[in-house]
Protein backbone atom coordinates (compact mmCIF):
# COMPACT_ATOMS: atom_id res chain seq x y z
CA UNK A 1 0.00 0.00 0.00
CA UNK A 2 2.70 2.51 0.93
CA UNK A 3 4.58 1.85 -2.37
CA UNK A 4 1.26 2.74 -4.42
CA UNK A 5 0.57 5.76 -2.64
CA UNK A 6 4.24 6.99 -3.46
CA UNK A 7 3.82 5.88 -7.04
CA UNK A 8 0.87 7.67 -7.02
CA UNK A 9 2.14 10.76 -5.84
CA UNK A 10 4.84 10.43 -8.18
CA UNK A 11 2.15 10.09 -11.35
CA UNK A 12 0.48 13.89 -10.17
CA UNK A 13 3.39 14.79 -11.01
CA UNK A 14 4.12 13.45 -14.60
CA UNK A 15 4.46 16.21 -17.37
CA UNK A 16 3.45 16.08 -20.47
CA UNK A 17 7.50 16.06 -21.34
CA UNK A 18 7.20 12.79 -19.64
CA UNK A 19 4.67 11.16 -22.06
CA UNK A 20 6.59 12.38 -25.16
CA UNK A 21 8.99 10.20 -24.11
CA UNK A 22 9.34 6.67 -27.25
CA UNK A 23 7.48 4.22 -25.38
CA UNK A 24 5.14 5.74 -23.27
CA UNK A 25 1.56 6.50 -24.87
CA UNK A 26 -1.15 8.86 -24.08
CA UNK A 27 -4.93 8.09 -24.79
CA UNK A 28 -8.18 10.21 -24.99
CA UNK A 29 -11.00 8.25 -24.71
CA UNK A 30 -14.79 9.09 -24.81
CA UNK A 31 -16.49 5.93 -22.45
CA UNK A 32 -16.38 7.15 -19.02
CA UNK A 33 -15.56 4.65 -16.03
CA UNK A 34 -18.07 3.76 -13.36
CA UNK A 35 -15.41 2.03 -11.05
CA UNK A 36 -12.20 0.32 -11.78
CA UNK A 37 -13.66 -2.74 -10.22
CA UNK A 38 -13.92 -5.23 -13.36
CA UNK A 39 -16.88 -6.89 -12.39
CA UNK A 40 -18.86 -4.23 -11.05
CA UNK A 41 -20.76 -2.91 -14.43
CA UNK A 42 -20.99 -4.24 -18.02
CA UNK A 43 -19.96 -0.75 -19.28
CA UNK A 44 -17.84 -0.09 -22.61
CA UNK A 45 -15.35 2.11 -20.54
CA UNK A 46 -15.17 -0.05 -17.81
CA UNK A 47 -14.65 -3.28 -19.83
CA UNK A 48 -11.43 -1.15 -21.88
CA UNK A 49 -10.19 -0.20 -17.93
CA UNK A 50 -10.26 -3.79 -17.02
CA UNK A 51 -8.42 -4.98 -19.85
CA UNK A 52 -4.95 -2.85 -18.51
CA UNK A 53 -4.99 -4.74 -15.59
CA UNK A 54 -7.19 -8.30 -15.78
CA UNK A 55 -7.59 -10.98 -17.77
CA UNK A 56 -10.39 -13.55 -18.56
CA UNK A 57 -10.37 -17.89 -18.50
CA UNK A 58 -10.15 -17.16 -21.75
CA UNK A 59 -9.32 -14.92 -24.78
CA UNK A 60 -11.63 -13.43 -27.71
CA UNK A 61 -10.09 -11.63 -31.27
CA UNK A 62 -12.47 -11.21 -33.81
CA UNK A 63 -14.52 -14.28 -32.12
CA UNK A 64 -11.59 -16.88 -32.14
CA UNK A 65 -10.90 -18.09 -28.30
CA UNK A 66 -7.66 -17.91 -27.80
CA UNK A 67 -5.83 -19.24 -24.10
CA UNK A 68 -5.44 -17.47 -21.48
CA UNK A 69 -5.23 -17.70 -18.07
CA UNK A 70 -6.73 -20.96 -19.14
CA UNK A 71 -4.30 -22.75 -21.59
CA UNK A 72 -7.02 -25.68 -22.78
CA UNK A 73 -10.60 -26.57 -22.39
CA UNK A 74 -13.14 -29.27 -23.22
CA UNK A 75 -16.22 -30.55 -22.85
CA UNK A 76 -16.84 -33.71 -21.05
CA UNK A 77 -20.37 -33.92 -21.52
CA UNK A 78 -23.10 -31.88 -22.33
CA UNK A 79 -23.03 -30.23 -18.91
CA UNK A 80 -19.32 -30.70 -17.82
CA UNK A 81 -16.04 -28.56 -19.04
CA UNK A 82 -12.76 -29.14 -17.27
CA UNK A 83 -10.25 -26.11 -17.58
CA UNK A 84 -6.30 -26.59 -17.65
CA UNK A 85 -4.93 -23.56 -15.56
CA UNK A 86 -2.12 -21.54 -17.19
CA UNK A 87 0.84 -21.94 -14.05
CA UNK A 88 3.47 -19.93 -12.87
CA UNK A 89 1.21 -16.98 -13.59
CA UNK A 90 1.59 -14.42 -10.90
CA UNK A 91 -0.80 -11.19 -9.28
CA UNK A 92 0.87 -7.85 -9.68
CA UNK A 93 1.74 -8.00 -5.78
CA UNK A 94 3.86 -11.15 -6.22
CA UNK A 95 1.26 -13.51 -5.03
CA UNK A 96 0.54 -16.89 -7.40
CA UNK A 97 -2.47 -17.38 -9.57
CA UNK A 98 -4.80 -20.29 -8.04
CA UNK A 99 -7.45 -22.02 -9.03
CA UNK A 100 -9.27 -20.45 -6.20
CA UNK A 101 -8.94 -17.21 -7.42
CA UNK A 102 -11.30 -18.59 -10.29
CA UNK A 103 -14.16 -20.41 -7.79
CA UNK A 104 -14.06 -17.69 -6.05
CA UNK A 105 -14.19 -14.26 -8.82
CA UNK A 106 -17.45 -16.42 -10.57
CA UNK A 107 -19.53 -16.38 -7.23
CA UNK A 108 -18.23 -12.54 -6.47
CA UNK A 109 -19.81 -11.33 -10.04
CA UNK A 110 -23.31 -12.69 -9.09
CA UNK A 111 -23.20 -10.58 -6.15
CA UNK A 112 -21.09 -7.65 -6.40
CA UNK A 113 -22.45 -4.49 -4.05
CA UNK A 114 -23.89 -1.54 -6.09
CA UNK A 115 -23.84 -2.97 -9.61
CA UNK A 116 -26.58 -2.11 -12.17
CA UNK A 117 -24.96 -3.21 -15.08
CA UNK A 118 -24.10 -7.07 -14.24
CA UNK A 119 -22.14 -9.76 -15.57
CA UNK A 120 -24.71 -12.38 -14.33
CA UNK A 121 -25.48 -12.89 -17.87
CA UNK A 122 -22.00 -14.68 -18.59
CA UNK A 123 -22.54 -17.42 -15.42
CA UNK A 124 -26.17 -17.68 -15.17
CA UNK A 125 -25.61 -21.08 -16.18
CA UNK A 126 -23.12 -22.16 -14.25
CA UNK A 127 -23.89 -25.05 -11.87
CA UNK A 128 -20.64 -25.39 -9.92
CA UNK A 129 -17.07 -25.11 -9.72
CA UNK A 130 -14.66 -27.45 -8.35
CA UNK A 131 -10.75 -27.73 -8.54
CA UNK A 132 -9.80 -31.36 -9.21
CA UNK A 133 -6.10 -30.49 -8.41
CA UNK A 134 -3.78 -27.09 -8.64
CA UNK A 135 -4.10 -26.35 -12.04
CA UNK A 136 -7.40 -28.31 -13.10
CA UNK A 137 -11.25 -27.01 -12.90
CA UNK A 138 -14.56 -28.79 -13.58
CA UNK A 139 -17.52 -26.70 -14.11
CA UNK A 140 -20.50 -27.90 -14.65
CA UNK A 141 -23.82 -26.14 -16.20
CA UNK A 142 -27.30 -26.41 -15.12
CA UNK A 143 -28.32 -26.70 -18.54
CA UNK A 144 -25.78 -27.52 -21.68
CA UNK A 145 -24.21 -24.46 -22.55
CA UNK A 146 -21.35 -24.88 -25.59
CA UNK A 147 -20.99 -20.98 -25.12
CA UNK A 148 -19.63 -21.27 -21.91
CA UNK A 149 -16.03 -20.43 -22.96
CA UNK A 150 -17.05 -17.86 -25.05
CA UNK A 151 -18.85 -16.62 -21.37
CA UNK A 152 -15.82 -16.87 -19.87
CA UNK A 153 -14.03 -14.56 -22.36
CA UNK A 154 -15.70 -11.56 -20.62
CA UNK A 155 -15.18 -12.64 -16.95
CA UNK A 156 -12.43 -11.02 -15.49
CA UNK A 157 -10.69 -13.09 -13.05
CA UNK A 158 -9.69 -10.99 -9.85
CA UNK A 159 -7.99 -12.10 -6.78
CA UNK A 160 -9.06 -13.69 -3.60
CA UNK A 161 -6.73 -12.97 -1.28
CA UNK A 162 -6.50 -8.88 -2.05
CA UNK A 163 -10.46 -8.97 -2.95
CA UNK A 164 -12.33 -11.09 -0.53
CA UNK A 165 -13.00 -8.09 2.29
CA UNK A 166 -13.03 -4.97 -0.50
CA UNK A 167 -15.12 -2.76 -1.86
CA UNK A 168 -15.29 -1.87 -4.88
CA UNK A 169 -14.03 1.54 -3.72
CA UNK A 170 -11.23 -0.52 -2.91
CA UNK A 171 -10.62 -0.92 -6.69
CA UNK A 172 -10.45 2.64 -7.33
CA UNK A 173 -7.97 3.22 -4.55
CA UNK A 174 -5.47 0.72 -5.84
CA UNK A 175 -6.24 -1.18 -2.38
CA UNK A 176 -7.80 -4.46 -4.09
CA UNK A 177 -6.56 -3.54 -7.73
CA UNK A 178 -4.05 -6.51 -7.94
CA UNK A 179 -4.28 -8.18 -11.53
CA UNK A 180 -2.74 -10.59 -13.71
CA UNK A 181 -3.16 -8.07 -16.52
CA UNK A 182 -0.11 -6.19 -18.86
CA UNK A 183 -0.20 -3.36 -16.43
CA UNK A 184 -0.31 -2.23 -13.14
CA UNK A 185 -1.70 0.95 -12.11
CA UNK A 186 -0.02 4.19 -10.77
CA UNK A 187 -2.99 6.54 -10.04
CA UNK A 188 -6.46 6.96 -11.11
CA UNK A 189 -8.29 10.17 -10.90
CA UNK A 190 -12.35 9.22 -11.19
CA UNK A 191 -14.02 11.47 -13.84
CA UNK A 192 -10.65 12.31 -15.57
CA UNK A 193 -7.74 9.91 -16.31
CA UNK A 194 -5.80 6.81 -15.60
CA UNK A 195 -1.93 6.36 -15.73
CA UNK A 196 -1.02 2.81 -15.72
CA UNK A 197 3.17 1.53 -15.96
CA UNK A 198 4.14 -1.59 -17.67
CA UNK A 199 3.72 -5.15 -15.23
CA UNK A 200 7.10 -6.41 -15.30
CA UNK A 201 6.02 -9.98 -14.02
CA UNK A 202 3.38 -10.07 -17.28
CA UNK A 203 2.95 -13.63 -17.79
CA UNK A 204 2.10 -13.01 -21.78
CA UNK A 205 3.94 -11.09 -24.53
CA UNK A 206 5.48 -7.33 -23.17
CA UNK A 207 3.60 -4.70 -23.53
CA UNK A 208 4.69 -2.45 -26.24
CA UNK A 209 4.26 0.93 -23.76
CA UNK A 210 6.06 1.65 -20.73
CA UNK A 211 3.37 3.82 -19.21
CA UNK A 212 -0.04 4.95 -20.43
CA UNK A 213 -1.76 8.02 -19.98
CA UNK A 214 -5.51 7.49 -20.37
CA UNK A 215 -7.88 10.78 -20.28
CA UNK A 216 -11.18 10.38 -20.18
CA UNK A 217 -12.27 13.59 -22.97
CA UNK A 218 -15.81 13.14 -23.23
CA UNK A 219 -16.46 16.12 -25.95
CA UNK A 220 -15.55 14.58 -30.08
CA UNK A 221 -14.17 17.32 -30.98
CA UNK A 222 -12.04 17.90 -27.69
CA UNK A 223 -10.40 14.64 -28.60
CA UNK A 224 -9.81 15.60 -31.86
CA UNK A 225 -8.20 19.03 -30.93
CA UNK A 226 -5.74 17.48 -28.45
CA UNK A 227 -4.74 15.21 -31.09
CA UNK A 228 -4.12 17.66 -33.58
CA UNK A 229 -2.67 19.92 -31.25
CA UNK A 230 0.08 16.47 -30.04
CA UNK A 231 -1.42 16.80 -26.57
CA UNK A 232 -2.36 12.69 -27.21
CA UNK A 233 -1.11 9.83 -29.39
CA UNK A 234 -4.67 8.49 -29.81
CA UNK A 235 -8.12 9.27 -29.73
CA UNK A 236 -11.19 6.93 -30.47
CA UNK A 237 -14.95 7.41 -31.58
CA UNK A 238 -13.51 9.88 -33.87
CA UNK A 239 -16.53 12.50 -34.62
CA UNK A 240 -17.79 12.02 -38.71
CA UNK A 241 -18.00 15.56 -38.43
CA UNK A 242 -14.35 15.71 -37.66
CA UNK A 243 -13.12 12.91 -40.48
CA UNK A 244 -12.31 15.33 -43.54
CA UNK A 245 -10.09 17.65 -41.15
CA UNK A 246 -8.24 14.65 -40.00
CA UNK A 247 -8.17 12.26 -43.51
CA UNK A 248 -6.19 15.84 -44.86
CA UNK A 249 -3.98 15.90 -41.91
CA UNK A 250 -0.37 14.53 -42.50
CA UNK A 251 0.34 13.95 -39.04
CA UNK A 252 -2.74 11.64 -38.63
CA UNK A 253 -3.50 8.66 -39.63
CA UNK A 254 -7.38 7.70 -39.55
CA UNK A 255 -8.69 3.72 -38.87
CA UNK A 256 -12.33 3.17 -38.96
CA UNK A 257 -13.71 -0.50 -38.76
CA UNK A 258 -17.03 -1.59 -39.49
CA UNK A 259 -18.52 -2.06 -36.26
CA UNK A 260 -20.61 -4.36 -33.51
CA UNK A 261 -22.34 -1.58 -31.75
CA UNK A 262 -26.39 -1.57 -32.72
CA UNK A 263 -28.26 1.99 -31.56
CA UNK A 264 -31.76 0.54 -30.74
CA UNK A 265 -34.70 2.55 -29.27
CA UNK A 266 -36.60 0.49 -26.67
CA UNK A 267 -40.51 0.64 -26.39
CA UNK A 268 -41.59 0.28 -23.02
CA UNK A 269 -43.82 -2.90 -22.22
CA UNK A 270 -45.31 -1.47 -18.89
CA UNK A 271 -49.34 -2.01 -19.19
CA UNK A 272 -49.23 0.32 -16.39
CA UNK A 273 -50.22 4.38 -16.84
CA UNK A 274 -46.53 6.30 -18.20
CA UNK A 275 -46.01 9.63 -17.48
CA UNK A 276 -44.41 10.02 -20.86
CA UNK A 277 -47.39 8.85 -22.49
CA UNK A 278 -50.06 10.77 -22.94
CA UNK A 279 -53.27 12.07 -25.05
CA UNK A 280 -53.31 14.97 -27.31
CA UNK A 281 -55.00 16.89 -24.50
CA UNK A 282 -51.93 16.08 -22.69
CA UNK A 283 -53.71 13.65 -20.01
CA UNK A 284 -51.85 9.92 -19.64
CA UNK A 285 -53.15 7.30 -21.59
CA UNK A 286 -54.90 4.38 -19.56
CA UNK A 287 -53.15 1.76 -21.98
CA UNK A 288 -49.69 2.31 -23.50
CA UNK A 289 -50.12 1.97 -26.77
CA UNK A 290 -46.66 0.57 -27.26
CA UNK A 291 -48.12 -2.60 -26.53
CA UNK A 292 -49.69 -3.00 -29.66
CA UNK A 293 -47.12 -4.00 -32.22
CA UNK A 294 -49.10 -2.30 -34.85
CA UNK A 295 -47.99 0.71 -33.16
CA UNK A 296 -44.71 -0.04 -32.56
CA UNK A 297 -44.22 -1.15 -35.95
CA UNK A 298 -45.91 2.25 -37.14
CA UNK A 299 -43.15 3.91 -35.63
CA UNK A 300 -40.35 1.57 -37.10
CA UNK A 301 -41.58 2.65 -40.38
CA UNK A 302 -41.64 5.96 -39.75
CA UNK A 303 -38.09 6.47 -39.08
CA UNK A 304 -35.68 7.55 -42.14
CA UNK A 305 -32.88 5.64 -41.64
CA UNK A 306 -31.11 6.40 -44.50
CA UNK A 307 -31.17 10.46 -43.99
CA UNK A 308 -30.24 9.51 -40.92
CA UNK A 309 -27.01 7.72 -41.77
CA UNK A 310 -26.21 10.28 -44.03
CA UNK A 311 -27.22 13.66 -42.52
CA UNK A 312 -26.50 13.12 -39.09
CA UNK A 313 -23.81 10.26 -38.68
CA UNK A 314 -22.13 11.07 -42.11
CA UNK A 315 -21.66 7.77 -43.63
CA UNK A 316 -20.08 6.69 -40.02
CA UNK A 317 -22.26 4.13 -39.38
CA UNK A 318 -24.75 1.50 -41.49
CA UNK A 319 -28.27 1.46 -41.73
CA UNK A 320 -29.69 -1.62 -39.49
CA UNK A 321 -32.47 -3.81 -39.62
CA UNK A 322 -31.92 -6.16 -36.70
CA UNK A 323 -29.40 -6.33 -34.14
CA UNK A 324 -26.57 -7.85 -35.56
CA UNK A 325 -24.61 -6.65 -38.42
CA UNK A 326 -24.26 -8.14 -41.52
CA UNK A 327 -21.41 -10.91 -41.57
CA UNK A 328 -21.59 -11.63 -38.15
CA UNK A 329 -22.64 -14.90 -36.25
CA UNK A 330 -26.62 -14.57 -35.80
CA UNK A 331 -26.93 -11.95 -38.80
CA UNK A 332 -30.30 -12.98 -40.91
CA UNK A 333 -29.90 -12.06 -44.08
CA UNK A 334 -33.63 -13.04 -45.24
CA UNK A 335 -34.99 -10.41 -43.01
CA UNK A 336 -35.89 -7.05 -45.12
CA UNK A 337 -34.51 -3.79 -45.20
CA UNK A 338 -37.12 -1.69 -43.10
CA UNK A 339 -38.73 0.80 -45.48
CA UNK A 340 -39.63 4.43 -44.70
CA UNK A 341 -43.11 4.23 -45.42
CA UNK A 342 -45.38 7.30 -43.55
CA UNK A 343 -48.06 6.83 -44.99
CA UNK A 344 -48.12 3.04 -43.77
CA UNK A 345 -47.04 3.87 -40.54
CA UNK A 346 -50.31 6.00 -40.31
CA UNK A 347 -52.27 3.23 -41.07
CA UNK A 348 -51.67 1.18 -38.81
CA UNK A 349 -51.76 4.13 -35.74
CA UNK A 350 -55.46 4.55 -37.21
CA UNK A 351 -55.81 0.66 -37.30
CA UNK A 352 -54.51 0.55 -33.67
CA UNK A 353 -57.10 2.97 -32.61
CA UNK A 354 -55.24 6.54 -32.41
CA UNK A 355 -55.79 8.05 -35.66
CA UNK A 356 -54.92 11.16 -34.10
CA UNK A 357 -51.84 9.83 -32.99
CA UNK A 358 -50.81 10.74 -29.29
CA UNK A 359 -47.70 12.26 -27.17
CA UNK A 360 -44.46 10.56 -26.07
CA UNK A 361 -41.41 11.57 -24.80
CA UNK A 362 -37.87 9.97 -25.75
CA UNK A 363 -35.05 10.06 -23.13
CA UNK A 364 -31.62 9.52 -24.38
CA UNK A 365 -28.10 10.41 -22.54
CA UNK A 366 -26.18 13.10 -23.11
CA UNK A 367 -23.06 11.99 -22.66
CA UNK A 368 -23.02 8.10 -23.37
CA UNK A 369 -23.45 7.71 -27.46
CA UNK A 370 -21.86 9.22 -30.28
CA UNK A 371 -24.33 11.81 -31.59
CA UNK A 372 -27.63 9.82 -29.79
CA UNK A 373 -29.17 13.56 -28.86
CA UNK A 374 -28.96 14.68 -32.38
CA UNK A 375 -30.14 10.75 -33.45
CA UNK A 376 -33.10 11.53 -31.42
CA UNK A 377 -34.08 14.46 -32.38
CA UNK A 378 -34.67 13.35 -36.16
CA UNK A 379 -36.43 10.38 -34.78
CA UNK A 380 -38.75 12.88 -33.02
CA UNK A 381 -39.45 15.02 -36.28
CA UNK A 382 -40.46 11.67 -37.79
CA UNK A 383 -42.86 10.80 -35.49
CA UNK A 384 -44.29 13.86 -35.17
CA UNK A 385 -44.85 13.76 -38.34
CA UNK A 386 -47.48 10.83 -38.52
CA UNK A 387 -48.92 12.18 -36.02
CA UNK A 388 -47.14 11.09 -32.37
CA UNK A 389 -45.96 14.39 -30.98
CA UNK A 390 -42.44 13.77 -29.63
CA UNK A 391 -40.40 15.65 -26.97
CA UNK A 392 -36.66 14.75 -26.55
CA UNK A 393 -35.32 14.48 -22.98
CA UNK A 394 -31.29 14.44 -22.36
CA UNK A 395 -30.29 13.53 -18.95
CA UNK A 396 -26.88 12.76 -17.99
CA UNK A 397 -26.15 8.78 -17.84
CA UNK A 398 -25.98 8.67 -14.10
CA UNK A 399 -29.74 9.50 -14.19
CA UNK A 400 -30.61 7.90 -17.37
CA UNK A 401 -29.16 4.79 -16.51
CA UNK A 402 -30.68 4.41 -13.48
CA UNK A 403 -34.66 5.39 -14.63
CA UNK A 404 -34.04 3.42 -17.34
CA UNK A 405 -33.18 0.24 -15.75
CA UNK A 406 -36.33 0.65 -13.65
CA UNK A 407 -38.36 0.96 -16.91
CA UNK A 408 -39.54 4.37 -16.00
CA UNK A 409 -38.87 5.96 -19.09
CA UNK A 410 -41.71 5.41 -22.18
CA UNK A 411 -39.32 5.14 -24.82
CA UNK A 412 -35.30 4.90 -24.34
CA UNK A 413 -32.24 4.27 -26.05
CA UNK A 414 -29.53 1.70 -25.69
CA UNK A 415 -26.38 1.26 -27.84
CA UNK A 416 -25.46 -2.51 -27.63
CA UNK A 417 -21.71 -3.48 -28.47
CA UNK A 418 -22.71 -7.23 -28.97
CA UNK A 419 -19.41 -7.84 -27.84
CA UNK A 420 -19.35 -11.81 -28.27
CA UNK A 421 -19.18 -11.31 -32.09
CA UNK A 422 -22.29 -13.48 -31.85
CA UNK A 423 -26.04 -13.07 -31.78
CA UNK A 424 -27.33 -14.84 -28.26
CA UNK A 425 -25.23 -12.38 -26.14
CA UNK A 426 -28.00 -9.55 -26.62
CA UNK A 427 -30.71 -12.35 -26.54
CA UNK A 428 -29.10 -12.91 -22.86
CA UNK A 429 -28.89 -9.37 -22.29
CA UNK A 430 -31.04 -7.02 -23.48
CA UNK A 431 -33.69 -9.16 -25.34
CA UNK A 432 -34.75 -12.02 -22.71
CA UNK A 433 -37.70 -11.42 -20.29
CA UNK A 434 -36.31 -9.56 -17.62
CA UNK A 435 -35.16 -12.11 -14.48
CA UNK A 436 -32.08 -10.50 -12.15
CA UNK A 437 -32.02 -14.12 -10.45
CA UNK A 438 -31.17 -15.76 -13.79
CA UNK A 439 -29.12 -13.47 -14.82
CA UNK A 440 -31.48 -12.87 -17.91
CA UNK A 441 -32.58 -9.52 -19.08
CA UNK A 442 -30.17 -7.05 -17.42
CA UNK A 443 -29.98 -4.32 -20.08
CA UNK A 444 -33.57 -5.19 -20.84
CA UNK A 445 -35.00 -1.38 -20.41
CA UNK A 446 -38.05 -1.63 -22.04
CA UNK A 447 -39.40 -4.98 -20.00
CA UNK A 448 -39.78 -6.74 -23.69
CA UNK A 449 -40.90 -10.49 -22.92
CA UNK A 450 -41.59 -13.13 -25.75
CA UNK A 451 -42.28 -16.21 -25.31
CA UNK A 452 -40.61 -17.34 -28.98
CA UNK A 453 -37.12 -15.23 -27.95
CA UNK A 454 -37.32 -17.07 -24.57
CA UNK A 455 -37.85 -20.31 -26.40
CA UNK A 456 -35.11 -19.54 -29.31
CA UNK A 457 -32.21 -18.53 -26.01
CA UNK A 458 -32.79 -21.73 -24.39
CA UNK A 459 -32.40 -23.74 -27.64
CA UNK A 460 -29.59 -21.84 -28.52
CA UNK A 461 -28.17 -22.47 -25.30
CA UNK A 462 -28.39 -26.08 -25.51
CA UNK A 463 -27.72 -26.40 -28.78
CA UNK A 464 -23.84 -27.84 -29.51
CA UNK A 465 -23.37 -27.91 -33.17
CA UNK A 466 -22.70 -24.33 -34.87
CA UNK A 467 -24.87 -24.48 -38.16
CA UNK A 468 -28.01 -25.37 -35.88
CA UNK A 469 -27.13 -22.56 -33.33
CA UNK A 470 -26.97 -20.01 -35.65
CA UNK A 471 -29.93 -21.22 -37.53
CA UNK A 472 -31.82 -20.75 -33.78
CA UNK A 473 -30.34 -17.12 -33.40
CA UNK A 474 -31.71 -15.99 -36.86
CA UNK A 475 -34.73 -16.86 -36.15
CA UNK A 476 -35.09 -15.49 -33.16
CA UNK A 477 -33.72 -12.09 -35.14
CA UNK A 478 -37.14 -12.98 -37.67
CA UNK A 479 -38.83 -12.86 -34.15
CA UNK A 480 -37.58 -9.91 -32.79
CA UNK A 481 -37.96 -8.44 -35.87
CA UNK A 482 -41.72 -9.39 -36.60
CA UNK A 483 -42.68 -8.39 -32.84
CA UNK A 484 -40.88 -4.99 -33.39
CA UNK A 485 -39.60 -5.75 -29.91
CA UNK A 486 -36.74 -3.26 -30.35
CA UNK A 487 -36.10 -0.42 -32.82
CA UNK A 488 -32.64 -0.84 -34.63
CA UNK A 489 -31.66 1.98 -36.62
CA UNK A 490 -28.07 1.69 -36.82
CA UNK A 491 -24.31 0.12 -36.63
CA UNK A 492 -21.74 2.11 -35.70
CA UNK A 493 -18.71 2.06 -37.60
CA UNK A 494 -15.18 1.81 -34.97
CA UNK A 495 -13.33 5.24 -35.88
CA UNK A 496 -9.55 5.85 -34.14
CA UNK A 497 -7.07 8.54 -35.27
CA UNK A 498 -3.47 8.21 -34.19
CA UNK A 499 -0.67 10.17 -34.34
CA UNK A 500 1.59 8.98 -38.31
CA UNK A 501 3.66 6.46 -37.34
CA UNK A 502 1.56 4.47 -35.17
CA UNK A 503 -0.77 1.52 -35.99
CA UNK A 504 -4.64 1.09 -34.57
CA UNK A 505 -6.13 -2.56 -35.49
CA UNK A 506 -9.07 -3.15 -33.14
CA UNK A 507 -10.03 -5.87 -30.68
CA UNK A 508 -13.54 -7.97 -31.48
CA UNK A 509 -15.43 -5.01 -30.08
CA UNK A 510 -15.38 -1.43 -29.64
CA UNK A 511 -13.02 -1.19 -26.38
CA UNK A 512 -10.00 0.90 -26.44
CA UNK A 513 -6.92 -0.36 -25.16
CA UNK A 514 -2.85 -0.33 -25.24
CA UNK A 515 -2.67 -3.41 -26.78
CA UNK A 516 -4.45 -2.17 -29.91
CA UNK A 517 -1.64 0.21 -30.78
CA UNK A 518 1.65 -0.47 -32.32
CA UNK A 519 4.28 0.87 -34.04
CA UNK A 520 4.69 0.97 -38.33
Amino acid sequence: MKKLLVASLVAGLLSSAAFAQENNLKIAFADNLSSLDPQLNNYAGDRSAGLFFFDMLVGNYHNQLLPSLATEWKNIDPTTWQFSLREGVKWSDGEPFVAEDVVYSIERIRNVPGSVAPFTGYVRTIDSVTILDPNTLEIKTNVPNPDLPLNLASVPIVSKHATENASSEDFNSGKALVGTGPYTLVSYTPGERIVAQKNPNYWGEAPIWDKVDYTYTANAASRTAALLAGDVDVIDKVSVSDLPKLEKDSKVDVFAYNGLRVFLLQPSFNPKSNDFIKDNAGKPLEKNPLLDVRVREALSLAINRDAIADRILQGGVTVANQWMPEGSIGYNPEIPAIDFDPERAKALLAEAGYPEGFQISVHVPSDRYPLAPETVQAVAQFWTRIGVKTNVEVVPWAVYSSSARKNDYAMSVIAWGNGTGEASYAMVNILATPNAEAGLGASNWGHYSSEKLDGSLKDVTAEFDPAKREAIMQQAAKTVAEEVGVIPLFHYKNIWAAKKGLVVKPLSSDRTVPVMVSKQ
